[in-house]
């Protein structure tokens, strides 16, 4: 080491240069006045007396902490009922879960696969995969988006004699489905596991939001494995892996997110239990969301701003370049309205933009309030298709 540098001198430069670009992130509390619209809380259950009362009932039985990792003293009776009524939920054989929605899928691509495996992955899926698929140790496969026929020739050419296949159900930022029932008959035809992450279509996409596995006549087939969070439409903390009894052996087994980390907390499992509760009673609940996201695209196309159709809860709004974008969430909050704002490395260079989420609980003011905001937005920022 060179005698007498300053060791932080390069992160220093690189804070610069990232806020030359437009790319400094910063940490604010979340304020009472704004309107959400940027959180995953897509069926605006986060607040709602009977999932407080399902976190309370849970810590007042079980404590505020699990204690221990689910193989030693962290499984509860609750647990054990999460793992069982998450599988029924999506026409899953068997569940597990985990302390976060990341942790899961860095349980189940690494458990699924490494060396002598291939993995086929999008190239726009979470952080989550991307990361899982590094410490999987597998050869990774990078296909263009939603290309199931680049994945049937990345399957057929592979020398490996096992391989998955891992997609986002809904992806997090453009809000498009994946093509799952082509990759599924890609990956069943040539011998496949196909991985499909349900986060952002749980409790949003199909018959009681089910997801989208269920949706596409999926549940339940032996080949297909779903994770998924807890921490978005069922308003709690948390991941699962649901499959096979034989994926969930081999996780409880060799699963190292799983085995080496302290259980979820007992009142997130209370109150994600409370919420599985209220989307199996009110089933108009995913319905409401879908309607309000397709209201929100809507108004964004009626600004002549670029959108895309959404499959579930996210509206992205595409604005180009960082500084437009961040100019464009400046506006919104002067509306009252807070909103997602996305900038490189999250997306790609020139697809900065806004991502706007849907609640089931938006009211017309709000979507007013919007309209008025993305009209400002195409006019600001000159980035209007109408001009």
């Amino acid at each position: 080491m060179t005698a007498g540098r300053d060791p932080l001198a390069r992160l220093r430069d690189a804070a610069a240069r990232r806020a030359g670009a437009g790319l400094r992130r910063t940490l604010r509390a979340r304020p009472d006045r704004l309107t959400d619209l940027a959180s995953n809380d897509y069926l605006g259950l986060s607040g709602d007396p009977r999932l407080v009362e399902g976190a309370c009932a849970a810590a007042r039985a079980w404590g505020t902490g699990s204690t221990g990792s689910r193989l030693v003293t962290g499984t509860t009776e609750l647990h054990a009922e999460l793992d069982r009524r998450l599988a029924a939920f999506t026409g899953s054989a068997a569940g597990l879960v985990f302390s976060s929605g990341f942790l899961a899928n860095l349980g189940a691509v690494t458990a699924l696969a490494g060396p002598g495996t291939l993995v086929v992955s999008d190239q726009v899926n979470h952080a989550s995969i991307v990361d899982a698929c590094r410490l999987s140790r597998a050869r990774v496969a990078i296909v263009p988006h939603r290309d199931a026929a680049a994945v049937e020739d990345a399957l057929a050419d592979r020398e490996e004699a096992d391989a998955i296949v891992v997609t986002d159900a809904v992806f997090s930022v453009d809000g498009d489905l994946a093509p799952l029932n082509a990759l599924h008959a890609a990956a069943r035809t040539h011998g496949a596991l196909l991985v499909v992450d349900e986060a952002h279509a749980l409790g949003v996409v199909g018959e009681h939001g089910r997801g989208a596995a269920h949706a596409a006549g999926l549940a339940g087939e032996p080949d297909v494995v779903l994770t998924l969070t807890l921490s978005k439409s069922l308003a709690s903390q948390g991941g699962a892996v649901l499959g096979a009894p034989e994926v969930i052996e081999a996780l409880v087994d060799t699963g190292r997110s799983f085995i080496f980390d302290t259980g979820l907390n007992p009142p997130a499992a209370g109150a994600a239990l409370a919420a599985l509760d209220v989307l199996e009673s009110d089933p108009g609940l995913p319905v409401r969301a879908r309607d309000r996201a397709l209201r929100i695209a809507n108004l964004a196309a009626g600004s002549g701003l670029e959108t895309a159709a959404p499959a579930a809860a996210v509206v992205p709004v595409f604005l180009g370049e960082p500084h437009a974008a961040l100019r464009a969430a400046e506006i919104c909050a002067e509306h009252g309205l807070r909103v997602g704002c996305f900038r490189p490395p999250s997306v790609p260079k020139g697809r900065a933009c806004l991502r706007l989420t849907a609640r089931a609980t938006l009211d017309e003011s709000d979507l007013t309030r919007l309209r008025t905001a993305l009209a400002e937005v195409a006019s600001s920022t000159g980035r209007s298709l109408h001009a």
